[in-house]
């Protein structure tokens, strides 16, 4: 048996381990982030809900939903590695365009949330003072 022989027959099952992981844990990141949001959006006794709930809810799912495609994107990687097909690379392709969208428009999100935040924050300890 040549040695890529052997070292194929050891890539495969093993990225094929790894890639069901990542899946998994990608899945169970979008699932935390529904948890995390059904736990905020939920009012508690005696509790005032946030002044931006909705928002806030979008926000924080899209951060989980960006740690999702960042477990797909390491599986799309695993699987390409092992099987280079043209599907595998056009996977690959679609979830790190998906990813880097998200992330980009996540991001410029939060910090205009946090802004926004803040903003409230000055103006109204500027009220009390």
């Amino acid at each position: 048996m040549e040695p890529t022989e052997i070292a194929e027959q050891v890539l495969v099952p093993l990225a094929t381990a790894v890639r069901l992981v990542l899946e998994a844990l990608s899945v169970l990141a979008v699932l935390s982030g529904l948890l995390v949001i059904a736990s905020q959006g939920l009012p508690r006794f005696g509790h005032r809900l946030p002044a931006r709930p909705s928002n806030r809810a979008r926000l924080t799912f899209g951060s989980w939903l960006a740690l999702a495609l960042e477990f797909q994107l390491g599986a799309d990687i695993v699987a390409t590695t092992a099987s280079p097909s043209e599907q595998n690379l056009i996977q690959l392709a679609v979830v790190a365009v998906i990813r880097t969208f998200l992330n980009v428009f996540l991001g410029r999100e939060i910090e205009a949330e946090l802004r926004r935040e803040e903003e409230t924050a000055d103006r109204l300890q500027a009220r009390s003072n």
